[in-house]
């Protein structure tokens, strides 16, 4: 079965639970997938459920699809994302952005938890994601390009939408949060970055490293939709600190998830 055919048959599976139009899509990365549980009229439906849908297998990833109304908009939100490490293929982590897009969404809003690079930066801290830096070793694009998707050769040079990252910050400034902006750069995971990768990583210009979000993004932008990127920095680098762990990020998640809540409905309403 085709990918073409595959997300057809996944969004009328979808479309008969219950689910319709759909304006924006949210991905809720580690910790951050509370924000589901605030959606109104709420449809959930397990992963497992859904045809062609992958699983995650992440802590801190619930592994529900939401749909419902938040801030005025209606939204699908996945409560845990799939990533590259899991063993996936592209093709797989960016499914779901591809479905969003077949239920109609015109726009992604992309959430993760993240290291931050940035000497600036302190854990906890929110980080408006600028630009990206793909060092995967990979990109979701490769292989056919079929044309009902997108063009062969998408522009990046605004993967990030610059009205949306405008709005963000005057919500910030209303809201009274002290919001960051930056550079994200991909890496493949499942190892936390070496502190040498962590140095090249600032010399290239990114302020924050991270497992996830590069590949949907690049999905979402050959999609033609807008895109919001919001990082939370739940840890400083390697060489920046004495160890990493998961547990730390789902910590600094919990301590955060209020103002990060707060902030993105914020933000919906305006967009």
């Amino acid at each position: 079965m085709s990918l073409l055919e595959k997300i057809q048959a996944t969004k009328q599976y979808l479309v008969a639970q219950g689910i319709g139009e759909v304006e924006f899509g949210l991905i809720l990365g580690s910790g951050l997938g509370e924000l589901a549980d605030e959606i109104q009229d709420a449809v959930k439906i397990p992963y497992h459920e859904i045809p062609y849908f992958p699983v995650s297998t992440v802590v801190g990833h619930a592994g529900m699809l939401v749909y419902g109304t938040l801030s005025g908009k209606k939204v699908l939100a996945l409560q845990g994302r799939f990533h590259f490490y899991e063993g996936n293929s592209m093709e797989v982590v960016t499914y779901p952005v591809r479905v969003m897009k077949a239920l109609g969404a015109h726009s992604i809003v992309v959430t993760n938890a993240c290291g931050g690079v940035n000497e600036n930066f302190v854990p906890g801290d929110l980080m408006l994601i600028d630009d990206q830096i793909n060092f995967t070793g990979t990109n979701p694009l490769i292989g056919e390009n079929i044309e009902a998707f997108g063009p062969r050769f998408p522009d990046m040079s605004d993967a990030y939408t610059k009205e949306y990252r405008d709005i963000a910050h005057v919500v910030a400034e209303k809201i009274s949060l002290d919001l960051k902006d930056g550079v994200y750069m991909g890496f493949s995971g499942p190892t936390y970055e070496t502190p040498a990768e962590v140095r090249m990583a600032r010399i290239l210009g990114a302020d924050a490293v991270g497992m996830s979000t590069v590949p949907e993004v690049i999905v979402a932008v050959h999609s033609g939709m807008k895109v919001l990127g919001i990082s939370c920095i739940t840890n400083l680098a390697a060489g920046m600190q004495s160890s990493l762990n998961h547990a730390e990020v789902v910590e600094t998640t919990e301590r955060v998830k209020e103002s990060f809540k707060t902030f993105v409905k914020a933000v919906l309403e305006k967009l």
